[in-house]
């Protein structure tokens, strides 16, 4: 296949700006050790933010700043219960996406 033919079908295929700028915000919160933490331990169970505190080890305050951007970009989802906030993984595919990650780095190890 010549290489013209396949940069024209790569062109096409390419996603809009807006949908590659959404994609590189997701990765950049994923690349904060703190919130990749809390990825983890919500890809385990749906968590209230002082059981996050106590897992990750870090305030509570700390961990409820950190929900900011993943609430932001979709990744995680807030239920209430009466004045408690219990967070989970919005969908399966952030799951895959962090867990295709992890592997990817214990493979390398």
């Amino acid at each position: 296949m010549k290489r013209t033919t396949i940069i024209k079908q790569i062109e096409r295929k390419m996603k809009e700006q807006e949908v590659i700028d959404k994609l590189s915000r997701t990765f950049n919160i994923l690349g904060d050790p703190t919130r990749a933490r809390i990825i983890f331990a919500l890809s385990k169970a749906e968590l209230c933010v002082a059981e996050l505190a106590s897992i990750i080890n870090v305030s509570h305050s700390a961990v409820s700043h950190q929900m900011r951007p993943l609430r932001d970009l979709d990744l995680v989802e807030c239920r209430k219960d009466g004045k408690k906030a219990y967070y989970s993984l919005r969908d399966e595919h952030i799951e895959n996406l962090f867990e295709e990650g992890l592997r990817h780095v214990l493979e390398k190890l």
